[in-house]
């Protein structure tokens, strides 16, 4: 009995597959990223097409997304989006608020025939350009792209032994 469970954990190592390749961002050769299967992966093709998914495996120098199968020379540029939160439209909408605000306190002013310097308060300088301005700035930060090539680089690091395809 303690034969067979010796030779049991003797032959773990052999079925079992504990790690995956790794496609690793590099900006001037620091690490930034590293992708694994199962990682989500929004990405630009030299054929100028995007695609968004997870890894669903990682095989010699291939990607397969979504059941397609990409080189990973094919990857022209990777897009980082760091929240669920959608900055981008809340960014557009804290611009729209400001630029509303604004325009606002000009149609009131014309309406109760105030001259031009009396239309806006200082408060109201600083909450219309205040939205407007941080509105910009999160629609700036929303997403990311890493243009391969110059400074970032995109390595495929093969961990696991040679294997047949699944």
């Amino acid at each position: 009995m303690l034969r067979a469970i010796i030779l049991f954990f003797c032959l773990i190592p052999f079925f079992g597959r504990a790690q995956n390749d790794v496609l690793v961002l590099q900006r001037r050769g620091m690490h930034v990223k590293s992708y694994t299967i199962g990682d989500p992966l929004i990405f630009k093709t030299v054929y100028g097409q995007w695609f968004t998914g997870n890894i669903e495996d990682l095989y010699h120098d291939t990607i397969y997304i979504v059941g397609q199968a990409f080189s990973y020379k094919e990857i022209a540029a990777i897009r980082r989006n760091n929240t669920t939160i959608n900055y981008g439209s809340i960014g557009g909408f804290m611009m729209t608020a400001g630029i509303g605000f604004m325009a606002i306190g000009a149609v009131n002013g014309l309406l109760r025939h105030d001259p031009a310097s009396q239309w806006y308060t200082t408060s109201g300088y600083i909450i219309g350009g205040a939205l407007t301005g941080i509105g910009f700035l999160l629609t700036r930060v929303a997403a990311k792209n890493y243009n391969l090539g110059g400074r970032f680089k995109l390595q495929y690091l093969q961990i696991s032994k040679d294997r047949r395809r699944r």
